[in-house]
């Protein structure tokens, strides 16, 4: 093996429509060695792991440049499948469990041992039996090296997640011959010793030569397991350094440390003597992987607040909590009248709008037109566009169509016409389509998580410029929810920078990047500015 390597990823590029989202990384993985890759959302971390794997959205969306070798030799991985054949494993962040199986059947599943019977020594193969015996001594040496007591022959649903995530690292060690494996957020949704232990299972496998990738947002994990860290920030290879005496505040500088120029921070405006638009008090909300832990905050009207974070730490969950998209408690308050929780329609009726961080999910419906996709809501929430004779309710399809004209034209929405499927678009058309929704609610508030995931330079430009004006011209308070720590201080009058679902300080636009990385680290705290 060259170099003493397992494992080489050389200039690896990727572009999904002309949107460049990895830009020349190179990734060295000797045996036995931890290393992590760490990085914002959007980073690339996910379309890396992506090429290595051999996943049909790579191949289906042209392919790579650069050069994989394994063990000394290029290789062209084509699949999962055959990524797994030449000893890559890798445990997922969901789970890839069939719950009606048992453990066993899971550990074993596409790799199932057989004995022969009197029919299949004739030449019958395909009359073997299963070699249940063998295949339960082989799951129990596997669980037993991850510290899992559980029967080898329990079903798997019902369990809770964290017998779960050791199952799936069972299965990995279970594979003969495998060389590397790929842990891709294996404590999100784990609770403190479940993670400590599973940290532990970790270094186990790599004294025994296994090459490991690890990707966590958990700063303090990757310190104490990893032997390398690699940073990534949109797409580029920021660094690649040892972990031995490393703070978690450095890293957190790496990662969203941008450099930016000062005439891209938004201008000073001053809103501490502004009445309080909403207000929330002891705020929780039960998002998986993003929960809000009790926040107070007060939110001025005709501002710009910002809210910042890694991934895990419940930025996305203060959104999709006071929508009720998520279980939420606490208290809201919106112009000074307490909100009702968990009820979206009712929300909606406050003229506060959403656009969701999952455009495909939540935000689209992508087999609809634009047209449909951007009025609806708002017929269904005020009855607009919509003509009453007498006792008969029809829909004013030249309002409807008068509407979508002015947002594809306010947006600059490349597409056919109105009538074209949302699902035909590309990424930053479906986002705008989004915002176009949002803003046909009329909203006095908006509330927008991740508005520039996934879209080209020029899409995002138009996104952030489009909601600067949309604030400064028709007042409307704003509420922005990313990843991009750049986008947030080109637009925003405050940042609140959240760590462990709580808020661990709000600064200003203009404040240094360290400031931002102690914060975001969380291992500091700042008091708070307005």
């Amino acid at each position: 093996m060259e170099n003493g390597c397992i494992l080489e990823m050389q200039n690896i590029e990727k572009e999904y429509y002309g949107n460049k989202v990895l830009k020349g990384i190179n990734l060295k993985l000797k045996p036995g060695e931890i290393l992590a890759v760490i990085g914002e959302n959007g980073a690339g971390k996910s379309t890396l792991m992506n090429v290595l794997f051999g996943m049909p959205e790579i191949y289906g969306t042209g392919g790579y440049k650069g050069k994989i070798i394994y063990k000394g030799k290029e290789v062209m991985i084509q699949s999962p499948h055959h990524a797994m054949e030449l000893g890559i494993g890798m445990v997922h962040q969901e789970f890839m469990l069939l719950p009606q199986f048992t453990v066993t059947e899971n550990v074993k599943l596409n790799r199932e041992i057989t004995k022969k019977t009197p029919l299949s020594a004739l030449g019958y193969k395909g009359l073997e039996l299963l070699d249940r015996k063998q295949m339960g001594q082989e799951t129990r040496t596997a669980l037993d090296k991850v510290g899992l007591g559980v029967s080898e022959w329990s079903l798997v649903e019902g369990m809770p997640v964290g017998y779960m995530q050791f199952i799936e690292i069972a299965r990995e060690i279970d594979k003969t011959g495998i060389q590397v494996i790929v842990f891709d957020e294996p404590t999100a949704v784990l609770t403190e010793t479940e993670s400590k232990r599973l940290l532990n299972v970790m270094k186990k496998i790599a004294e025994d030569g296994v090459g490991i990738i690890f990707i966590s947002h958990k700063l303090d994990e990757i310190i104490d397991v990893a032997d390398t860290i690699m940073v990534m920030r949109d797409g580029e290879q920021v660094t690649t350094i040892p972990a031995q005496g490393v703070t978690a505040i450095q890293l957190a500088e790496l990662m969203v440390g941008r450099g930016i120029d000062s005439s891209e921070i938004a201008e000073a405006r001053d809103f501490e003597n502004a009445e309080a638009i909403m207000e929330l008090k002891d705020f929780h909300v039960d998002m998986p992987g993003e929960k809000v832990k009790g926040i107070d905050l007060s939110i001025k009207k005709g501002e710009i607040i910002g809210f910042a974070g890694l991934a895990g730490y419940g930025k996305l969950g203060i959104a999709n909590g006071i929508m009720g998209l998520y279980p939420a408690a606490g208290q809201v308050m919106f112009e000074g009248k307490p909100l009702k929780l968990n009820n979206t329609m009712e929300v909606l009726k406050h003229h506060i709008a959403f656009v969701s961080e999952d455009r495909k999910g939540v935000g689209l419906v992508l087999d609809s037109s634009i047209e449909n996709n951007i009025t609806v809501p708002s017929i269904q929430v005020y009855h607009k566009y919509l003509k009453k004779y007498l006792f008969v309710t029809q829909l004013d399809k030249n309002a409807v169509s008068r509407q979508t004209e002015r947002m594809i034209e306010e947006l600059k929405i490349k597409c056919t016409g109105p009538k074209q499927k949302v699902g035909d678009l590309s990424g930053g058309n479906q986002q705008k389509v989004c915002i176009a929704a949002a803003l046909s609610l009329e909203p006095d508030m908006l509330l927008v998580s991740e508005p520039t995931r996934g879209i080209d330079i020029g899409a995002k430009q138009i996104v952030l410029n489009y909601l600067k004006r949309l604030n400064r011209e028709q007042g409307v308070t704003i509420m922005v929810t990313s990843s991009e720590l750049k986008e947030l201080r080109s637009i925003c009058d405050r940042i609140a920078v959240i760590t462990q679902g709580k808020i661990a300080g709000i600064l200003k636009p203009d404040s240094p990047d360290a400031d931002f990385g102690v914060l975001m680290s969380g291992v500091g705290k700042t008091a708070e500015v307005i």
